[in-house]
């Protein structure tokens, strides 16, 4: 499959193809990591999976190859998280995704800053083109999200007539993501001895998705309120009659 990109700011037509990530190809940009970053994109997949919200036709994965051919040299990226809503073919195991090809373009992409990875923003044209360029003018994905770990900076950037546009929060600091049907945001606290920012999702209600030690300790609440309430009734919650 093969597409033409011309752009106003460049008299080179771009020809863009979708083709398989070849055998014996190395990623250029290796993924530069903290050790935080993996703790950040692992806490976003786990609470889409508690809620029930992740099907099996859906992709998500971190520092994971998405891939096109441009003006026939092939090129891949590595968010640190991306999201697909279907692909045609449900695997078990995945080395790379090449959007059209594969399935649907990503919805999203994220990039965490770290201290010595500035790609984030870059729009280089010239081979391999930069992150920014690749996600906006290659791929198009719709939703580009940079975020800042350290000082709880969440950039959200909306495809809008073909460039990336900074989008504000709303009134609660969150962005509404339509084809999840969820807000994103940051939210501080510690998990996994990590204490910093985090980005969180809610409902459309307002509702926290929980990771698996806040459901945990949910219920461990509303079980102790519940034996408060049987004793204070004169019930022993250590002996209660069988339902019938």
């Amino acid at each position: 499959m093969t597409t033409q990109l011309g752009e106003a700011k460049s008299s080179t037509e771009l020809v863009i193809s979708w083709e398989a990530l070849p055998a014996d190809f190395q990623l250029e940009d290796e993924p530069v990591e903290n050790t935080g970053q993996p703790l950040l994109a692992g806490a976003l997949r786990e609470s889409l999976e508690i809620s029930g919200f992740i099907q099996p036709q859906m992709l998500i994965a971190s520092n994971f190859g998405l891939c096109a051919t441009i003006n026939g040299q092939f090129v891949a990226k590595a968010p640190d998280w991306v999201y697909v809503p279907s692909v045609n073919q449900v695997l078990g195991e995945r080395k790379s995704y090449t959007p059209n090809l594969d399935g649907d373009i990503p919805a999203i992409v994220m990039e965490f800053l770290s201290d010595t990875e500035g790609g984030e923003y870059s729009f280089k044209r010239t081979y391999p083109p930069g992150k920014w360029f690749f996600y906006e003018q290659i791929l198009q994905v719709p939703i580009y999200v940079i975020f800042d770990p350290n000082g709880g900076l969440l950039e959200f950037y909306q495809l809008e007539n073909s460039r990336y546009e900074l989008k504000q929060p709303d009134e609660n600091g969150r962005h509404w993501i339509d084809s999840m049907g969820l807000f994103l945001g940051t939210w501080q606290g510690t998990k996994e001895a990590r204490t910093g920012y985090w980005l969180r999702w809610w409902d459309e209600a307002g509702n926290l998705l929980l990771w698996a030690v806040e459901q945990i300790e949910q219920e461990r609440q509303q079980k102790e309120r519940l034996i408060a309430y049987l004793q204070s009734q004169g019930i022993d919650p250590n002996n209660l009659p069988e339902h019938i």
